[in-house]
């Protein structure tokens, strides 16, 4: 028997690549809408009130608008900013602490965004598992490939009009102003007093990202052995990330920000310097996968009961 799902907002990079995969599931009964019906917030809720679980990739206001039109019973992913901090709503990030079984019996289930789950990835063992105080000044940089942008930012990087050479050839730094709209949830998922420092860094390449995340030893009252060990064991029997060993030799001597480009796993990396003082944690992932249309598969699975990995890369 076939499970009832709808996309509202397909025609965006998340929803495409969402209803891509799912077109391959034939256990999956994917919803349509007319191209009019997709303006009217009614026949939307209609749509969704029909089918076992529905993906909102929409803005955060047209996520708020729908759902009181819907069944409190309708399994909803939204993939916005609007519900990742909302105590009604389940973190979809399964590798967390107790999260899975949360998200299996969830009907609201918030996707993580994508320099936040790389962020999550690390602080929160950190500071859950004592080797971090909530209060350390935690700070980061996330890497990402120009899709993260979405269709606007993927048209520019890709414009036969671009000039050979081009402002876009270089790493642009943006949210200076140190207010992304990922911080919210970095902060709260994390269990931090009080937001990281965080600059974005967006190059020209499709998709792939790497957040680093910097560990004075020192002030988190913490060795570079207490912390690899802390969180090898925090994630071994994660389905999607894996933790390399402390200090184990880079691929290149280095970490390309696009080497999971289309996968839907994560890697962390650990590093310490000879003083044995400073540390530098770096969560590998894919932008599109596992932060972003991967993280939303992986809830589905969670919440329709079929295997966690089923249909990931």
């Amino acid at each position: 028997m076939s499970v009832k799902v709808f996309i509202d907002g397909s025609s965006g990079t998340t929803g495409l690549r969402i209803a891509d995969r799912l077109a391959t599931r034939p256990e999956i009964e994917l919803l349509s809408i007319s191209e009019e019906g997709r303006k009217d917030v009614n026949e939307r809720a209609k749509v969704i009130n029909s089918a076992d679980l529905a993906f909102l990739c929409l803005p955060d206001a047209a996520s708020r608008e729908v759902m009181p039109l819907l069944r409190p019973d309708v399994k909803v992913l939204d993939t916005s900013t609007a519900f990742r901090t909302d105590p009604d709503w389940v973190y979809g990030f399964p590798e967390l602490r107790n999260q899975k079984e949360k998200i299996k019996s969830a009907c609201r289930v918030a996707v993580p965004g994508c320099y936040a789950s790389g962020f999550i990835s690390i602080a929160r063992p950190l500071v859950e598992l004592g080797l971090a105080p909530a209060g350390y000044p935690f700070s980061c940089t996330g890497i990402s490939g120009y899709s993260g942008g979405g269709k606007k930012m993927i048209a520019e990087y890709q414009s036969a009009d671009r000039p050979v050479h081009s402002k876009l050839d270089a790493p642009k730094s943006y949210g200076l102003g140190l207010a992304h709209k990922h911080l919210p949830e970095m902060k709260v998922i994390s269990g931090l007093a009080h937001p990281p420092m965080f600059v974005p860094v967006v190059c020209d390449y499709y998709s792939g990202m790497q957040v680093l995340v910097p560990l004075d030893l020192k002030l988190a009252n913490a060795t570079a052995e207490q912390v690899a060990e802390g969180i090898a064991a925090y994630y071994q029997d994660a389905a999607t990330v894996k933790v390399h060993a402390l200090n184990e030799p880079l691929p290149e001597n280095g970490l390309y920000s696009n080497a999971m480009a289309g996968t839907d796993r994560m890697e962390l990396y650990m590093t310490v310097n000879a003083a044995g003082d400073q540390m530098m944690l770096v969560s590998l992932f894919d932008n599109l996968g596992k932060g972003s249309s991967g993280a939303a598969l992986q809830c589905m699975n969670l919440m329709l009961g079929f295997e966690e990995t089923e249909g990931l890369e």
